[in-house]
């Protein structure tokens, strides 16, 4: 078979699954897994897919931002792993800024009997906070029904009152040399403004959003902590390791 045979093939089947996995494209073109990894390589350079661990996937487009309910059951366990991660982080005292997001609202059961201070632009954590009787502060505005997140300039306003010791960052992209980006730039700035007044920043990121780029940047990749997984490519992990710190947990 043709190699543009068979980049076709495997642009077809991510059209009609999103996803697939190496041993379908395999099965599928008749090839060798060192073709199809070649394949993939050159595909990948193209700007056609995303090379995943494993196989590949549609790259994400721009202005294309999931609602909390689609992102909630995505990588949902690998989700947890990282938000266990990130909470461990966190020490005594600390007051922090919990962005809106998937991946951090799974921080706060383990913050059960933490004596910490939490600001949060996030709805859904608002209730799980007061459960757990964690002091809380909420950055008011305007609430972005997709995401949940508090925006807009009443955001901001609040926001710029509060210094906190670590701020932890859900995020849409992030990709060598575009930096940490995500679709709605008012969610950017909010983002970029708790970054900027935090003493430690640590973005969480499952394996999906690497490789991936936004609409808007809100933070270049050295200027904060990765908080990740196994899951992600090993040379990508290299990459970002020469840029800044990562904490990557085993899956």
């Amino acid at each position: 078979m043709l190699t543009i045979e068979r980049h076709e093939i495997i642009l077809s089947l991510l059209k009609e699954r999103v996803t697939v996995k190496m041993q379908e494209l395999v099965d599928e073109t008749n090839a060798s897994e060192s073709t199809i990894r070649r394949d993939l390589t050159d595909l990948e350079k193209a700007n056609k897919l995303k090379r995943i661990h494993g196989g590949a996937t549609l790259l994400q487009k721009k202005l294309e931002e999931p609602t909390v309910a689609e992102k909630t059951i995505k990588n949902s366990q690998e989700k947890k792993k990282i938000a266990e991660k990130a909470a461990s982080l966190v020490d005594e005292g600390d007051c922090i800024f919990l962005d809106a997001g998937t991946s951090t609202v799974e921080m706060i059961p383990f913050l059960e009997g933490r004596e910490v201070v939490v600001v949060t632009n996030g709805l859904s954590n608002i209730p799980l906070l007061i459960d757990l009787n964690i002091e809380t502060h909420v950055v008011g505005g305007y609430v972005k029904s997709g995401t949940r997140a508090f925006i807009g300039r009443s955001a901001i306003r609040t926001l710029e009152s509060f210094r906190f010791d670590k701020a932890f960052i859900g995020v849409n992209g992030v990709a060598i040399p575009d930096g940490y980006t995500t679709p709605d730039p008012e969610e950017a700035f909010i983002k970029e403004s708790a970054i900027k007044r935090s003493r430690q920043s640590y973005i969480l990121a499952d394996h999906s959003k690497f490789g991936e780029v936004s609409f808007s940047k809100f933070s270049n990749i050295e200027e904060a902590i990765l908080v990740t997984s196994t899951n992600v490519d090993e040379e990508y992990l290299c990459n970002l390791r020469k840029m800044t710190t990562l904490e990557v947990v085993s899956l």
